[in-house]
């Protein structure tokens, strides 16, 4: 088991909990965005829904997935509009809950993904490299709170993963860990991961908040080792 201790902001209840995965969307919003798959895609129609301008996306985009030559289209644009769009297919009633977006090349995306067999939720976890990732738990009673959203993603693992960081990090500040010790720029990683959610709103504010108090540590530790 690894020796993490996962930290707790002010101002977020993290006894929220949906009442259902698969309840009828409450809002415009929640309702064109459920399991688009692309990353860009998925901020173009945030934001033309919410200037009330969606009619001006071509209807091919609201598809939860593309076909091939679409996405090999919108790649040849900028790579970072294939982020998300060669994650798996969605089984039968499954819904992604969460994702962990990473400011790569082609902005990976991670999805966390929820589904129901007979009384339980069963859980899996992809991205777009066929990764086969460790879960702390296959199944629950019912959807998550968000305290044991955020404890269910800090003890993920990846069992083909070298660097330990995961053991002493948790499983998303992982990946900002990573790229610092391969000789990333600190700067370039301020902003290099992020989570989203339309299930669990305050999802973003916690790993907001962990991510910044995780690059002023660094940033700090640069600076003393600049003096010494």
């Amino acid at each position: 088991m690894k020796s993490i201790e996962t930290k707790l902001y002010a101002g977020i209840d993290y006894n929220c909990r949906p009442e259902s995965f698969w309840a009828i969307a409450s809002n415009p919003l929640e309702a064109a965005l459920r399991n688009v798959k692309g990353q860009n895609r998925r901020e173009m129609i945030r934001e033309n829904l919410l200037a009330d301008n969606l009619d001006a996306i071509p209807d091919y985009l609201l598809n939860e997935s593309l076909d091939d030559e679409a996405r090999v289209s919108r790649g040849k644009i900028h790579p970072m509009f294939m982020g998300g769009e060669y994650l798996p297919d969605y089984g039968d009633c499954e819904v992604e809950i969460a994702r962990i977006e990473l400011k790569s090349t082609t902005y990976d995306v991670i999805s966390l993904r929820a589904r129901p067999i007979g009384s339980r939720i069963r859980y899996r976890l992809v991205d777009e490299y066929e990764t086969e990732y460790r879960l702390p738990q296959q199944t629950s009673r019912r959807p998550f709170s968000l305290r044991e959203l955020v404890r269910f993603l800090e003890f993920v693992e990846q069992p083909d993963l070298s660097d330990p960081t995961w053991s002493r990090f948790g499983f998303v500040l992982s990946f900002n860990e990573s790229c610092l010790g391969c000789g990333a720029d600190l700067r370039d990683l301020r902003d290099f991961t992020r989570l989203d959610s339309d299930y669990y709103p305050d999802l973003v504010t916690h790993y907001s908040q962990a991510l910044e108090e995780w690059y002023a540590d660094q940033r700090e530790a640069v600076e003393d080792a600049d003096r010494e």
